[in-house]
């Protein structure tokens, strides 16, 4: 399976703090890779990195054949990578489908085309009922629902989800594990999720990469990452529950 993204040597301080050593990683065409590791390890520093909101200090990301480090977010949105964010901040002005257009409005100027594409990605996620109520009204796993749901509208080949099942209960985390299966077998979406459930981790991921002071210390899949003493000792702990 060829990768989709592939990054290499990636490196970022900040005042002297290297947030992000020499990170190398692949993400395989159509795959679902989980990045995880202690608070503080770089995970969403990399997503800022692939994502175009930082620019690297040294390395490359390469997106489908295309070296994008250095490009602005809005560029390397529109080449196909679309992301959600640790902090959900919706327009809560706006109503939920325009919430949603706005990530629609990126590959139409047509507003009703917009408006249809909107609506049908709030009903694979279960907010078609909520569409025309303030964003400011919904609970925090709606507002979860509500960040995918921007997202996908700007039609991405590669989703970058930023610790969408925090807060969530075990149903609501269960529910979200089952739109992102159905999007990856169905549509063919690639995945990177930074993520602390391992409950989802171990659901949804097939490799998984994990950083520690800015520092990848293991690569392996679900089960090989919960045995790995490395990752145990400085994240998941002896008692991990899966």
């Amino acid at each position: 399976m060829s990768a989709l993204l592939s990054v290499t040597g990636l490196n970022k301080s900040f005042r002297g703090l290297r947030a992000v050593q020499d990170v190398s990683f692949e993400v395989p065409r159509g795959a679902i890779v989980a990045l995880i590791g202690p608070n503080g390890a770089g995970k969403t520093t990399c997503f800022n990195l692939i994502a175009g909101a930082l620019r690297p200090d040294a390395g490359r990301i390469v997106f489908d054949g295309r070296r994008i480090d250095g490009l602005r977010a809005d560029q390397i949105c529109a080449a196909g990578i679309g992301r959600t964010f640790q902090i959900v901040k919706p327009f809560a002005g706006l109503s939920v489908l325009d919430n949603a257009m706005v990530g629609a409005l990126l590959r139409t100027r047509d507003p009703d085309a917009a408006r249809a594409q909107a609506f049908a990605i709030l009903q694979r996620l279960g907010l078609a009922a909520k569409a025309d109520a303030p964003a400011a009204t919904l609970t925090l796993p709606e507002r979860k629902r509500l960040e995918v749901a921007r997202a996908l509208a700007t039609q991405p080949r590669l989703l970058l989800l930023d610790e969408v099942m925090a807060g969530l209960r075990p149903t609501e985390c269960d529910q979200m594990v089952a739109v992102f299966r159905e999007l990856n077998a169905r549509d063919g979406l690639t995945i990177v999720l930074i993520e602390h459930v391992m409950r989802a981790v171990m659901a949804l991921a097939q490799q998984v990469v994990v950083l520690n002071f800015g520092q990848v210390i293991a690569r392996g899949t679900p089960e090989e990452i919960v045995r790995n003493p490395d990752v145990l000792g400085c994240y998941l702990g002896e008692d991990v529950e899966l």
